[in-house]
């Protein structure tokens, strides 16, 4: 997901502070992962396979991935597959995407799947991390929900301004980057430090930072709008 032009050009009035808070990780890799996979898209797109079945795949994907570390979380090294996972994750969303705008498969039906499919994904793949110390139950549930909070008032910016908001700075790749991460930590180390706490408290502020970011773009280009 990227900032949407209007949010830009909001960033831009808004000066380099709010351009920092703004900005997602996805802002540079979205071109670079479209550019490189639309030949794939394309030939998905000949074989007859739709945008809304690589979302489902994904989705299915990461419940399957979820479900086995939840089951195995005891086995570290398994955790090694969550990075891949979270690539090959972040390939079907670029896929997607090219298919649905591309390829004239956009649908409302597409867009409702994405976005719950976003939040599901989440919390199948964060979920593991409740059965890994120091983290607990209760305190990935609180990751898991300021995360579909933020997701959620993206969505409402619609509502607002007419643009789905996708300002920063802790957005679904972000978020992704963070989890790998910890994984890669938890697969080489075998248990993770009692420091490793502190990366709740920033899962949690992140997101805060987020949704104030983007209600406050939302308001500002509705402002624009009736200006």
């Amino acid at each position: 997901m990227t900032s949407s032009p209007c949010a830009s050009r909001e960033v831009s009035r808004a000066g380099p502070r709010y351009a920092f808070l703004a900005a997602t990780s996805l802002t540079l890799l979205k071109p670079l992962l479209r550019r490189a996979l639309r030949p794939i898209a394309g030939r998905l797109y000949e074989a007859g396979v739709t945008a809304n079945q690589v979302t489902s795949t994904s989705l299915i994907g990461s419940v399957l991935v979820g479900a086995l570390l939840c089951r195995f979380a005891d086995y570290s090294s398994l955790f090694a597959m969550l990075p891949a996972w979270l690539v090959a994750r972040t390939a079907f969303a670029a896929v997607d995407g090219t298919l649905a705008i591309e390829f004239g498969q956009k649908s409302r039906l597409g867009g409702v799947l994405n976005e719950v499919g976003d939040v599901v994904s989440d919390i199948a793949l964060f979920s593991p991390l409740a059965f890994v110390p120091p983290f607990s139950g209760a305190s990935i549930a609180l990751v898991v929900c300021f995360a579909a909070m933020s997701e959620f008032v993206g969505v409402a910016g619609t509502m607002l301004s007419g643009t789905r908001r996708l300002e920063g700075p802790l957005g679904k790749v972000d978020r992704s980057i963070v989890l790998a991460l910890v994984a890669i930590a938890i697969a080489a180390c075998g248990r993770l430090p009692e420091g490793a706490w502190l990366v709740v408290p920033a899962l949690c502020l992140g997101p805060v930072i987020t949704i104030w970011n983007r209600l406050r773009f939302a308001l500002v280009e509705r402002g624009t709008q009736t200006g």
